[in-house]
C-alpha cells in the first residue's frame, strides 16, 4: 500500500535518531565552483550545533535546519513563543550562519505562496510558502510540530519552502507552492525535488474527527489509525509525512527525502508544541533554502 511504502521510505532513510544527527550535521552542500564554492564550505566547516545542513538538494542549492539548541540554552527562533529580545538576537545569529539572507514569514496555516525578491525580503509578508529565484535570499519557515517541505527544481534555478500544518496540508499549501515554481521557471513537476523534515510523528499525532475529515474528500484515510481514548470517545493517529508525500506525488513530484524524525520524540533535538506547549518552555524551529552564489 502506498502508506507501507512511505513508511517504509522512512525506515530506510532513517538510522537511529542519534546517527542521523550526527549524519545532517556533519553533511554539506558544497557543490558548484569557485570563490562562493569555498565561501560555503567555510560556513558549513564552523556551523554551529544547532544548525544542520541538509543533503538532498541538486547543485547550486543548499539547505539547512535548526534545532532546539540545549535545554540550558534554547535556540528559539519564533516570536510567537519566545522573548522578543532574545528572540531577534537567535535570528540575527541564524542570518549570521548562513551565507543567503534568511526571509520570515507572517505564517497562518493557510496555502499563500509568496515569491521573494531582493528588495521586498523585510516585510514579512503573510503565507505559508515562499519561493525565489534569486540568489542570496533563502526561503525559510517556523515549525516546532508542523512539516516543513523544503522545494528545489533539478537544474537549481528556483527553490522553496513550505510551513505544512494538517490545516495547510488540507488547504493545498503543497500543490500552490510546486505549481507555483512550475508557472515561475518553466519546470514540470517531475523536475522538482522536495525533503519532508522533522515533524510530530505518526505514533505520536492524535486527531479529532475534524482533521479525518479535512483529509476524506482526498481518500487519504489510510494515512489516519483510530485510536480511541479511555473514554470511548473516537481519536486517531495521523501520519504527517505520509499525508505530505501523497500530495506532492499527486502533484507530480516524486523525487522525495523523508527525514522521518519525530519533534514529539526527539526532545533533546527539537522543540515541540503538543509535548512542551502546556509548559510553557517550548520555541520555534527554522528550516530554509536557498541558492548559492550572489
Amino acid at each position: 500500500s502506498t502508506r507501507s511504502s512511505e513508511r517504509g521510505q522512512r525506515t530506510a532513510r532513517t538510522p537511529s535518531e542519534d546517527t542521523n544527527s550526527q549524519l545532517l550535521a556533519n553533511s554539506c552542500l558544497t557543490r558548484g565552483t569557485g570563490d562562493a564554492n569555498v565561501r560555503a564550505a567555510s560556513r558549513v566547516n564552523t556551523a554551529p550545533a544547532w544548525l544542520q545542513r541538509l543533503p538532498f538538494a541538486p547543485a547550486g542549492v543548499a539547505a539547512a535546519v535548526t534545532t532546539r539548541g540545549t535545554l540550558q540554552a534554547p535556540f528559539d527562533l519564533g516570536t510567537a513563543v519566545g522573548p522578543v529580545e532574545a528572540v531577534r538576537a537567535h535570528r540575527a545569529t541564524f542570518a549570521n550562519a548562513l551565507p543567503a539572507k534568511p526571509v520570515w514569514l507572517k505564517q497562518v496555516h493557510g496555502a499563500r505562496v509568496v515569491r521573494l525578491a531582493h528588495g521586498t525580503e523585510e516585510r514579512f509578508p503573510e503565507g505559508d510558502a515562499s519561493w525565489t529565484t534569486e540568489a542570496g535570499l533563502a526561503c525559510t519557515v517556523l515549525v516546532a510540530d508542523c512539516l516543513p517541505v523544503l522545494l528545489a527544481t533539478r537544474d537549481g534555478r528556483a527553490v522553496a519552502a513550505a510551513h505544512a500544518g494538517w490545516r495547510g496540508l488540507a488547504a493545498g499549501v503543497l500543490e500552490a507552492t510546486v505549481r507555483a515554481l512550475c508557472e515561475g521557471t518553466g519546470s514540470a513537476p517531475q523536475d522538482i525535488t522536495a525533503w519532508l523534515g522533522p515533524c510530530i510523528g505518526p505514533r505520536r499525532f492524535e486527531v479529532g474527527r475534524d482533521v479525518l475529515e479535512a483529509f476524506a474528500p482526498d481518500g487519504d484515510g489510510a494515512h489516519f489509525a483510530e485510536r480511541a481514548r479511555p473514554d470511548g470517545s473516537p481519536r486517531w493517529l495521523a501520519d504527517l509525512p505520509a499525508l505530505a508525500a501523497v500530495r506532492l506525488r499527486r502533484a507530480g513530484v516524486s523525487n522525495l527525502h523523508i527525514d522521518g524524525r519525530c519533534t514529539f520524540e526527539a526532545a533533546s533535538t527539537f522543540f515541540s508544541f503538543r509535548r512542551d506547549g502546556c509548559t510553557g518552555s517550548t520555541g520555534r524551529m527554522a528550516a530554509a533554502i536557498w541558492r548559492q552564489g550572489g
